[in-house]
């Protein structure tokens, strides 16, 4: 193996016997520097990386048209419609499209519609040729909103009362170089995520080890470049204005990652955006079982890590630091290397702490921390099988419907 790694001597029949216990030291030594890369980005982006807004405190804001796509949610739609209405701090109108469903998702908004004025439910005209269903719906919906804020939430999302009003404290705040005019145009936030089965406790949670540790938010706070470009498509907030002179999702009408290309579409017309950590004010369950877990994630994989470009450099990156630590020290261990062994050791303790700071400030699952190299390394299997895939032209199928990747 030649990258920056030179690993010959775990290939070694007796290590005993090896002369060059240089390149040891130096190989696990380069090591640790992969995994200490990645720490101290982490350690500066969670002072970026924070709650929105303030605590309700009957500040006039602008009312908000909150906007949900719905296709066979009857499990989730009920819930996530209750927790937008216990919403406070905002006057706002709930809008639900239903996009097809053939459960009874638009028999229980409806049922909602009856109670409560603020809710309407709208159906979906057919999905034209060339759009993804979601991006298709959320277009429908902008045309639909009559309020100039749109927070659009997808159909598993529970809101806490105080999320909405938070996000849109954000998108009203301006600068002091600019007090007219606001920051941002558009926001985003990650709710925590509710986990269940095994692959979904190991791989989903790694979303945030990924976020802050790859990605520098510096950037994404203080430029507007597209390089910097971060969301999650489960909550965001966006401008009328902002949107409609983007093109909004009839920009992205292909994509399967409105959560990355709409804040991306953005900074390309010159607008702001940011991602806030919503941890303590909204929950989802992303996906529910295995199979969810993995058609979920490798659709999005893509328009993200999963390109010829990026994939060889994130693989080397994420095998080096967070992958090979573990059993390099117990190898090194075995074989009596003390000083190697001391260096990725190290290398592992810090992925460790990132790993467990993140189940206790973001409410994830401890045994995806606990088997930390097994769901980095569950994650490059997967990407890499998106990226083959996309290769050989093979179509994702989600929510029944077939779609081009990439």
């Amino acid at each position: 193996m030649s990258l920056p790694l030179n690993l010959h001597w775990i290939s070694e029949y007796d290590w005993r016997s090896l002369s060059d216990y240089y390149h040891v030291w130096w190989d696990s030594s380069v090591i640790l520097l992969f995994a200490e890369l990645p720490f101290l980005l982490f350690l500066l982006n969670v002072f970026l990386f924070q709650r929105p807004g303030r605590d309700w405190n009957k500040r006039l804001l602008p009312p908000v048209s909150v906007l949900i796509p719905a296709r066979n949610e009857e499990a989730s739609i009920g819930a996530a419609v209750e927790a937008v209405l216990a919403s406070r701090g905002v006057d706002l109108e709930l809008i639900v499209l239903d996009d097809g469903s053939i459960d009874a998702t638009a028999e229980i908004v409806r049922s909602y519609a009856e109670k409560d004025a603020r809710v309407r439910l709208e159906m979906a005209p057919p999905l034209p040729e060339d759009w993804n269903g979601k991006q298709h719906a959320c277009w429908m919906l902008a045309s639909l909103a009559t309020h100039d804020v749109f927070c659009y939430l997808d159909a598993d999302v529970r809101v806490g009362q105080e999320a909405i009003y938070r996000m849109v404290s954000e998108l009203n705040r301006t600068t002091d170089k600019n007090p007219d005019a606001p920051e941002f145009s558009l926001v985003s936030g990650f709710p925590a995520q509710e986990t269940g089965t095994f692959l979904e406790r190991l791989m989903l949670p790694l979303i945030h080890f990924v976020l802050l540790c790859y990605l520098p938010l510096a950037g994404e706070r203080w430029s507007r470049s597209g390089a910097f470009a971060a969301g999650c498509g489960q909550f965001m907030m966006a401008r009328r204005e902002a949107y409609f002179a983007t093109g909004g999702h009839s920009a992205i009408r292909l994509t399967m990652h409105d959560g990355l290309l709409l804040p991306k579409l953005f900074r390309r017309h010159r607008f702001g955006t940011a991602v806030f950590d919503l941890s303590k004010d909204a929950v989802c369950r992303m996906y529910q079982g295995a199979g969810e877990v993995w058609s979920g994630l490798a659709k999005n994989a893509t328009e993200g890590m999963a390109t010829l470009i990026r994939l060889p450099v994130f693989t080397v990156l994420l095998l080096a630091g967070e992958v090979l630590p573990l059993p390099l020290a117990v190898l090194a261990l075995v074989h009596g290397y003390t000083a190697p062994f001391r260096f990725l050791l190290a290398a592992l303790a810090l992925g460790y702490a990132i790993r467990f700071f993140c189940v206790w400030r973001y409410r994830q699952s401890g045994l995806g921390a606990a088997l930390h190299p097994l769901g980095v390394l569950a994650l490059l299997v997967l990407q890499w099988y998106a990226l083959v895939r996309k290769l050989f032209r093979v179509r994702a199928t989600w929510k029944d419907r077939a779609y081009r990747v990439g």
